[in-house]
């Protein structure tokens, strides 16, 4: 099993001038995570709009990152949903298609209780041998995962690790500390790009990173030195790189990375209703940002 640390690069899915799944580009911006060294890719999260993909365009999405993608880097699927049974059916085919893991995050909307949330993550869990990671992310989904609840989840052979985005950091604290002596094998990740620092300096081990779409190489950088205790350099790497996280998240992600990647002449296209492009007055400060950051 793939020890879950570093760099993971939640990918974007890009689109052609028609609005269809562009495979060219999108085999073009996963050689390129591989390339820069990234930890892990991760296809059809939020990043990824996999709420507005087809079926038949998930799983083409997750035949072409196998194949693209060698074994020795993971591919995490994100495969989660509204209700249970969707959410196993979709984590089962990302298992029979070749993923290594599976992002699923926490049942968004109808705000189930702590326990109801215990058994979504346990059915799903034993219908797979695959591991299983938890997205929380109370802003997005309006429930957040109680720190007991997750101590119960961790004790599930195939929950590895959290991808972490409550955006507290009390709450991280607590996530880390309540796993760190009894579930040794689980892993806390950051789910927000200016979060990975002071994460990884509690004890976390990496980051699901929308900002590495763009510059995976940075971000690994950051990564590797609080992996390795340097945490001048790993302080130095967050201060540089935050005005582009922040930049990455001015508008809903993921338009503001999605018009980066264009910017930098990178495969993306626009995003699907309801999202739309971004509006004319960040996409001038997101081109100024990128020309003192990024020069040719």
């Amino acid at each position: 099993m793939h020890e879950l640390k570093g760099v993971f690069t939640a990918l974007i899915t890009p689109f052609d001038a028609d609005g269809r799944l562009d495979e060219a580009g999108l085999r073009h911006l996963i050689k390129r995570q591989l390339h820069s060294g990234v930890d892990g890719i991760v296809p059809l999260g939020t990043t990824g709009e996999a709420p507005t993909l087809s079926e038949e365009e998930k799983k083409r999405i997750i035949m072409i990152a196998r194949e693209e993608i060698p074994h020795n880097v993971p591919l995490m699927v994100g495969s989660g949903g509204y209700a249970t049974a969707a959410s196993i059916k979709s984590t089962c085919q990302a298992q029979e298609l070749g993923a290594d893991q599976a992002l699923v995050i926490v049942p968004y909307y109808n705000k189930p209780t702590q326990e109801g949330i215990y058994q979504h993550f346990k059915a799903i869990a034993s219908a797979v041998q695959i591991p299983i990671i938890i997205y929380n992310n109370p802003g997005r989904t309006g429930c957040n995962l109680h720190i007991d609840t997750l101590k119960r989840l961790a004790d599930i052979p195939n929950i590895t690790g959290i991808k972490e985005a409550s955006g507290n950091i009390m709450q991280i604290s607590d996530t880390i500390a309540a796993v760190r002596e009894d579930f040794p094998h689980f892993s806390v990740l950051s789910g927000d790009d200016g979060f990975t620092f002071p994460l990884m300096a509690l004890g976390g081990r990496g980051v699901i990173s929308v900002v590495s779409n763009l510059i995976p190489k940075e971000i690994k950088a950051l990564t590797d030195a609080a992996l390795q205790g340097n945490w001048v350099a790993a302080r130095q790497h967050h201060y540089h790189l935050m005005p582009l996280m922040k930049a990455a998240f001015i508008e809903t992600n993921p338009i503001p990375i999605k018009a980066a990647l264009q910017l930098c002449g990178l495969p993306a296209g626009s995003c699907r209703l309801p999202l739309c492009d971004l509006s004319p007055a960040n996409h001038a400060l997101l081109a100024e940002l990128l020309g003192a950051m990024l020069p040719a």
